[in-house]
Protein backbone atom coordinates (compact mmCIF):
# COMPACT_ATOMS: atom_id res chain seq x y z
CA UNK A 1 0.00 0.00 0.00
CA UNK A 2 2.82 2.40 0.84
CA UNK A 3 4.28 1.82 -2.64
CA UNK A 4 1.31 3.67 -4.15
CA UNK A 5 1.06 6.45 -1.59
CA UNK A 6 3.48 7.56 1.10
CA UNK A 7 2.59 7.39 4.78
CA UNK A 8 2.13 11.16 4.79
CA UNK A 9 -0.36 10.91 1.93
CA UNK A 10 -2.28 8.17 3.74
CA UNK A 11 -2.69 10.11 6.98
CA UNK A 12 -3.74 13.19 5.00
CA UNK A 13 -6.37 11.08 3.20
CA UNK A 14 -7.74 9.78 6.50
CA UNK A 15 -7.85 13.37 7.75
CA UNK A 16 -9.66 14.40 4.57
CA UNK A 17 -12.23 11.61 4.91
CA UNK A 18 -12.98 12.35 8.55
CA UNK A 19 -12.97 16.09 7.85
CA UNK A 20 -15.57 15.60 5.14
CA UNK A 21 -17.81 13.95 7.74
CA UNK A 22 -17.43 16.91 10.09
CA UNK A 23 -17.86 19.50 7.35
CA UNK A 24 -21.04 17.94 6.00
CA UNK A 25 -22.44 17.61 9.54
CA UNK A 26 -21.78 21.28 10.21
CA UNK A 27 -23.72 22.50 7.18
CA UNK A 28 -26.36 19.79 6.71
CA UNK A 29 -26.85 18.84 10.37
CA UNK A 30 -26.19 22.25 11.99
CA UNK A 31 -23.63 20.62 14.27
CA UNK A 32 -21.95 23.50 16.10
CA UNK A 33 -20.35 23.99 19.51
CA UNK A 34 -21.32 27.60 20.12
CA UNK A 35 -24.74 27.07 18.58
CA UNK A 36 -25.42 24.23 21.04
CA UNK A 37 -24.38 26.42 23.98
CA UNK A 38 -26.50 29.35 22.76
CA UNK A 39 -29.53 27.08 22.37
CA UNK A 40 -29.18 25.83 25.95
CA UNK A 41 -28.67 29.27 27.49
CA UNK A 42 -30.94 31.46 25.40
CA UNK A 43 -32.97 29.28 23.05
CA UNK A 44 -34.65 26.96 25.53
CA UNK A 45 -33.48 23.89 23.62
CA UNK A 46 -30.90 21.22 24.41
CA UNK A 47 -31.31 19.36 21.13
CA UNK A 48 -27.98 20.41 19.63
CA UNK A 49 -26.22 19.71 22.93
CA UNK A 50 -27.74 16.23 22.83
CA UNK A 51 -26.38 15.89 19.29
CA UNK A 52 -22.96 16.61 20.75
CA UNK A 53 -23.57 13.85 23.32
CA UNK A 54 -24.56 11.40 20.58
CA UNK A 55 -21.35 12.19 18.71
CA UNK A 56 -19.31 11.63 21.88
CA UNK A 57 -21.09 8.35 22.60
CA UNK A 58 -20.47 7.00 19.11
CA UNK A 59 -16.83 8.14 19.21
CA UNK A 60 -16.25 6.52 22.63
CA UNK A 61 -17.81 3.24 21.48
CA UNK A 62 -15.70 3.16 18.33
CA UNK A 63 -12.44 4.18 19.99
CA UNK A 64 -12.66 1.57 22.74
CA UNK A 65 -13.76 -1.05 20.22
CA UNK A 66 -10.51 -0.30 18.37
CA UNK A 67 -8.63 -0.75 21.67
CA UNK A 68 -10.39 -4.05 22.35
CA UNK A 69 -9.03 -5.58 19.14
CA UNK A 70 -5.57 -4.09 19.58
CA UNK A 71 -5.93 -1.66 16.69
CA UNK A 72 -5.50 1.44 18.90
CA UNK A 73 -2.99 1.61 21.75
CA UNK A 74 -4.30 3.95 24.42
CA UNK A 75 -0.97 5.51 25.39
CA UNK A 76 -0.18 6.25 21.75
CA UNK A 77 -2.89 8.91 21.84
CA UNK A 78 -1.79 12.40 22.81
CA UNK A 79 -4.43 12.84 25.50
CA UNK A 80 -3.50 9.67 27.42
CA UNK A 81 0.27 9.98 27.12
CA UNK A 82 0.70 13.15 29.24
CA UNK A 83 0.08 13.82 32.90
CA UNK A 84 -3.14 15.74 33.36
CA UNK A 85 -2.86 19.37 34.40
CA UNK A 86 -6.22 20.43 35.93
CA UNK A 87 -5.45 24.16 35.96
CA UNK A 88 -4.39 24.06 32.32
CA UNK A 89 -7.72 22.48 31.40
CA UNK A 90 -9.70 25.03 33.41
CA UNK A 91 -7.77 28.17 32.46
CA UNK A 92 -7.32 27.18 28.82
CA UNK A 93 -10.95 26.12 28.51
CA UNK A 94 -12.25 29.37 29.99
CA UNK A 95 -10.06 31.47 27.69
CA UNK A 96 -11.02 29.41 24.66
CA UNK A 97 -14.74 29.55 25.45
CA UNK A 98 -14.71 33.30 26.01
CA UNK A 99 -12.81 33.82 22.76
CA UNK A 100 -15.24 31.54 20.94
CA UNK A 101 -18.17 33.67 22.07
CA UNK A 102 -16.45 36.87 20.94
CA UNK A 103 -15.59 35.38 17.55
CA UNK A 104 -18.97 33.75 17.06
CA UNK A 105 -17.31 30.45 16.10
CA UNK A 106 -14.76 27.92 17.24
CA UNK A 107 -11.97 26.88 14.85
CA UNK A 108 -14.04 24.03 13.46
CA UNK A 109 -17.07 26.26 13.00
CA UNK A 110 -14.97 28.96 11.33
CA UNK A 111 -13.62 26.51 8.73
CA UNK A 112 -17.14 25.20 8.14
CA UNK A 113 -18.55 28.72 7.71
CA UNK A 114 -15.68 29.54 5.37
CA UNK A 115 -16.87 26.63 3.26
CA UNK A 116 -20.19 28.45 3.03
CA UNK A 117 -18.56 31.63 1.72
CA UNK A 118 -18.20 33.60 4.97
CA UNK A 119 -15.01 35.63 4.54
CA UNK A 120 -15.21 36.83 8.15
CA UNK A 121 -14.38 33.27 9.14
CA UNK A 122 -11.29 33.43 6.95
CA UNK A 123 -9.95 36.14 9.27
CA UNK A 124 -10.76 33.97 12.32
CA UNK A 125 -8.98 30.97 10.78
CA UNK A 126 -5.84 32.98 9.99
CA UNK A 127 -5.66 34.73 13.36
CA UNK A 128 -6.38 31.59 15.35
CA UNK A 129 -3.81 29.58 13.37
CA UNK A 130 -1.11 32.18 13.95
CA UNK A 131 -2.08 32.66 17.60
CA UNK A 132 -1.83 28.94 18.20
CA UNK A 133 1.76 28.83 16.97
CA UNK A 134 2.64 31.96 18.93
CA UNK A 135 1.62 30.07 22.07
CA UNK A 136 2.93 26.69 20.90
CA UNK A 137 6.43 27.58 19.75
CA UNK A 138 6.57 31.36 19.46
CA UNK A 139 7.39 34.19 21.89
CA UNK A 140 4.68 33.20 24.38
CA UNK A 141 5.74 29.53 24.52
CA UNK A 142 8.32 29.92 27.35
CA UNK A 143 5.75 31.62 29.57
CA UNK A 144 3.15 28.93 28.84
CA UNK A 145 5.65 26.15 29.50
CA UNK A 146 6.65 27.78 32.79
CA UNK A 147 3.03 28.13 33.93
CA UNK A 148 1.79 24.77 32.61
CA UNK A 149 4.74 22.39 32.10
CA UNK A 150 3.76 19.29 30.14
CA UNK A 151 5.12 16.02 31.50
CA UNK A 152 5.06 12.59 29.88
CA UNK A 153 3.72 9.68 31.87
CA UNK A 154 6.35 7.81 33.86
CA UNK A 155 6.76 4.07 33.49
CA UNK A 156 3.98 2.34 35.38
CA UNK A 157 1.74 5.40 35.66
CA UNK A 158 -1.93 4.91 34.94
CA UNK A 159 -2.98 6.88 31.84
CA UNK A 160 -5.19 9.84 32.82
CA UNK A 161 -8.39 8.27 31.54
CA UNK A 162 -11.73 7.66 33.23
CA UNK A 163 -11.94 4.08 31.98
CA UNK A 164 -8.35 3.42 33.04
CA UNK A 165 -8.91 4.54 36.62
CA UNK A 166 -12.19 2.63 36.83
CA UNK A 167 -10.50 -0.44 35.34
CA UNK A 168 -7.79 -0.35 37.98
CA UNK A 169 -10.36 0.14 40.73
CA UNK A 170 -12.85 -2.50 39.60
CA UNK A 171 -10.51 -4.98 37.93
CA UNK A 172 -12.54 -4.92 34.72
CA UNK A 173 -11.19 -4.71 31.18
CA UNK A 174 -10.57 -1.10 30.17
CA UNK A 175 -12.16 -1.48 26.69
CA UNK A 176 -15.26 -3.07 28.28
CA UNK A 177 -15.63 -0.14 30.69
CA UNK A 178 -15.04 2.33 27.88
CA UNK A 179 -17.66 0.80 25.61
CA UNK A 180 -20.13 0.57 28.51
CA UNK A 181 -19.63 4.27 29.29
CA UNK A 182 -19.99 5.04 25.60
CA UNK A 183 -23.35 3.27 25.56
CA UNK A 184 -24.46 5.21 28.65
CA UNK A 185 -23.48 8.54 27.07
CA UNK A 186 -25.14 7.60 23.79
CA UNK A 187 -28.33 6.36 25.46
CA UNK A 188 -28.66 9.35 27.77
CA UNK A 189 -28.06 11.80 24.94
CA UNK A 190 -30.45 10.11 22.51
CA UNK A 191 -33.27 9.77 25.06
CA UNK A 192 -35.13 12.83 23.85
CA UNK A 193 -38.33 12.91 21.74
CA UNK A 194 -37.34 16.37 20.48
CA UNK A 195 -34.10 14.98 19.09
CA UNK A 196 -35.90 12.24 17.19
CA UNK A 197 -38.42 14.62 15.63
CA UNK A 198 -35.71 15.11 13.04
CA UNK A 199 -33.87 11.78 12.70
CA UNK A 200 -31.34 13.53 10.48
CA UNK A 201 -30.02 15.24 13.62
CA UNK A 202 -29.12 11.86 15.12
CA UNK A 203 -27.63 10.74 11.83
CA UNK A 204 -25.33 13.73 11.46
CA UNK A 205 -24.28 13.56 15.10
CA UNK A 206 -23.30 9.92 14.55
CA UNK A 207 -21.41 10.93 11.39
CA UNK A 208 -19.31 13.31 13.50
CA UNK A 209 -18.48 10.47 15.90
CA UNK A 210 -17.52 8.28 12.94
CA UNK A 211 -15.26 11.06 11.67
CA UNK A 212 -13.37 10.97 14.98
CA UNK A 213 -13.06 7.18 14.80
CA UNK A 214 -11.71 7.39 11.23
CA UNK A 215 -8.93 9.64 12.53
CA UNK A 216 -7.86 7.21 15.25
CA UNK A 217 -8.22 4.10 13.09
CA UNK A 218 -6.45 5.54 10.05
CA UNK A 219 -3.46 7.08 11.79
CA UNK A 220 -3.08 4.02 14.06
CA UNK A 221 -2.96 1.79 10.97
CA UNK A 222 -0.28 3.96 9.36
CA UNK A 223 1.74 4.07 12.59
CA UNK A 224 1.54 0.29 12.94
CA UNK A 225 2.24 -0.67 9.32
CA UNK A 226 4.51 2.18 8.26
CA UNK A 227 8.13 2.97 9.00
CA UNK A 228 7.97 6.66 9.89
CA UNK A 229 7.18 7.78 13.43
CA UNK A 230 3.94 9.55 12.58
CA UNK A 231 1.63 10.40 15.50
CA UNK A 232 -1.67 8.68 16.20
CA UNK A 233 -4.18 11.54 16.15
CA UNK A 234 -7.75 12.52 15.46
CA UNK A 235 -9.41 15.81 14.68
CA UNK A 236 -8.68 19.09 16.41
CA UNK A 237 -8.89 22.64 15.12
CA UNK A 238 -6.27 24.75 16.86
CA UNK A 239 -2.68 23.79 16.02
CA UNK A 240 -3.88 22.10 12.78
CA UNK A 241 -5.00 25.52 11.53
CA UNK A 242 -1.47 26.89 11.94
CA UNK A 243 0.02 23.71 10.49
CA UNK A 244 -2.20 23.99 7.43
CA UNK A 245 -1.24 27.63 6.93
CA UNK A 246 2.44 26.64 7.08
CA UNK A 247 1.90 23.82 4.60
CA UNK A 248 0.23 26.10 2.07
CA UNK A 249 3.20 28.47 2.35
CA UNK A 250 5.97 25.84 2.40
CA UNK A 251 4.36 22.72 0.95
CA UNK A 252 7.28 21.97 -1.37
CA UNK A 253 9.51 21.50 1.69
CA UNK A 254 6.93 20.26 4.20
CA UNK A 255 5.14 16.88 3.93
CA UNK A 256 1.40 16.48 4.04
CA UNK A 257 -0.13 15.68 7.41
CA UNK A 258 -3.37 14.54 8.99
CA UNK A 259 -4.01 18.14 10.04
CA UNK A 260 -3.84 19.47 6.48
CA UNK A 261 -6.21 16.78 5.26
CA UNK A 262 -8.60 17.38 8.16
CA UNK A 263 -8.88 21.13 7.58
CA UNK A 264 -9.28 20.64 3.83
CA UNK A 265 -11.91 17.96 4.43
CA UNK A 266 -14.03 20.18 6.66
CA UNK A 267 -13.84 23.04 4.16
CA UNK A 268 -14.76 20.81 1.21
CA UNK A 269 -17.53 19.07 3.16
CA UNK A 270 -18.95 22.41 4.25
CA UNK A 271 -18.80 23.73 0.70
CA UNK A 272 -20.65 20.66 -0.59
CA UNK A 273 -23.21 20.90 2.21
CA UNK A 274 -23.79 24.61 1.61
CA UNK A 275 -24.22 24.01 -2.11
CA UNK A 276 -26.73 21.21 -1.50
CA UNK A 277 -28.77 23.42 0.81
CA UNK A 278 -28.43 26.43 -1.50
CA UNK A 279 -26.88 28.45 1.33
CA UNK A 280 -23.53 29.28 -0.22
CA UNK A 281 -23.01 33.02 -0.50
CA UNK A 282 -20.13 35.41 -0.07
CA UNK A 283 -20.26 37.41 3.15
CA UNK A 284 -17.90 40.04 4.52
CA UNK A 285 -17.62 42.07 7.69
CA UNK A 286 -18.99 45.61 7.34
CA UNK A 287 -18.59 46.66 10.98
CA UNK A 288 -15.01 47.41 12.15
CA UNK A 289 -16.04 46.81 15.77
CA UNK A 290 -17.31 43.34 14.88
CA UNK A 291 -14.08 42.56 13.05
CA UNK A 292 -12.01 43.78 16.00
CA UNK A 293 -14.01 41.58 18.35
CA UNK A 294 -13.60 38.54 16.11
CA UNK A 295 -9.84 39.03 15.76
CA UNK A 296 -9.44 39.37 19.53
CA UNK A 297 -11.61 36.30 20.13
CA UNK A 298 -9.67 34.22 17.60
CA UNK A 299 -6.39 35.16 19.27
CA UNK A 300 -7.80 34.09 22.64
CA UNK A 301 -8.99 30.79 21.18
CA UNK A 302 -5.54 29.96 19.88
CA UNK A 303 -3.90 30.71 23.25
CA UNK A 304 -6.59 28.87 25.19
CA UNK A 305 -6.54 25.77 23.01
CA UNK A 306 -2.77 25.36 23.35
CA UNK A 307 -3.01 25.79 27.12
CA UNK A 308 -5.85 23.27 27.44
CA UNK A 309 -4.20 20.84 24.96
CA UNK A 310 -7.18 21.01 22.65
CA UNK A 311 -10.15 23.01 21.40
CA UNK A 312 -13.87 22.31 21.55
CA UNK A 313 -13.35 19.42 19.12
CA UNK A 314 -9.87 18.34 20.23
CA UNK A 315 -10.93 18.02 23.87
CA UNK A 316 -14.70 17.91 23.44
CA UNK A 317 -14.67 15.04 20.94
CA UNK A 318 -11.25 13.50 20.27
CA UNK A 319 -10.07 13.51 23.91
CA UNK A 320 -13.58 12.57 25.05
CA UNK A 321 -13.55 9.60 22.68
CA UNK A 322 -10.75 7.99 24.72
CA UNK A 323 -12.37 9.25 27.96
CA UNK A 324 -9.41 11.40 28.95
CA UNK A 325 -10.09 13.06 32.31
CA UNK A 326 -9.19 16.41 30.76
CA UNK A 327 -12.09 16.21 28.29
CA UNK A 328 -15.16 16.81 30.53
CA UNK A 329 -13.27 19.36 32.65
CA UNK A 330 -12.13 21.33 29.61
CA UNK A 331 -15.53 21.11 27.98
CA UNK A 332 -17.25 22.48 31.09
CA UNK A 333 -14.67 25.29 31.25
CA UNK A 334 -15.32 26.08 27.57
CA UNK A 335 -19.05 26.16 28.31
CA UNK A 336 -18.50 28.54 31.24
CA UNK A 337 -16.20 30.81 29.23
CA UNK A 338 -18.65 30.89 26.34
CA UNK A 339 -21.53 31.64 28.73
CA UNK A 340 -19.60 34.61 30.11
CA UNK A 341 -18.80 35.90 26.63
CA UNK A 342 -22.36 35.47 25.39
CA UNK A 343 -23.73 37.28 28.42
CA UNK A 344 -21.40 40.18 27.70
CA UNK A 345 -22.49 40.32 24.07
CA UNK A 346 -26.21 39.78 24.57
CA UNK A 347 -27.21 41.36 27.87
CA UNK A 348 -24.06 42.98 29.21
CA UNK A 349 -22.81 42.60 32.74
CA UNK A 350 -25.47 44.75 34.43
CA UNK A 351 -27.41 42.92 37.15
CA UNK A 352 -30.87 41.82 36.14
CA UNK A 353 -33.71 44.01 37.48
Amino acid sequence: MFELLSEHHWVALFGLLGGLCLGLAARLGRFCTLGAIEDVLYGGSNTRMRMWGVAIGVAVLGSFALMSVGWLVDTSTYYLSLQWMPMASIVGGLVFGYGMALSGNCGYGAVARLGGGDLRSFVIVLVMGVSTYVALSGPVAPLREFAFPQQDLSLGDTPPGIAHYLGGLLGISIPVIGMALGLVILGASAASPALWKKPSQVFWAAVVGIGIIIGWAGTAWVAREGFEALPVVSHSFAAPLGESILWWMTGSARPLSFAVGSIAGVWIGAFIGSSIKGHFRWEACEDPRELRRQIFGAALMGMGAVTALGCSVGQGLSAFSVLAISAPVTFLAIFAGAALGLRQLIVGFQPAE
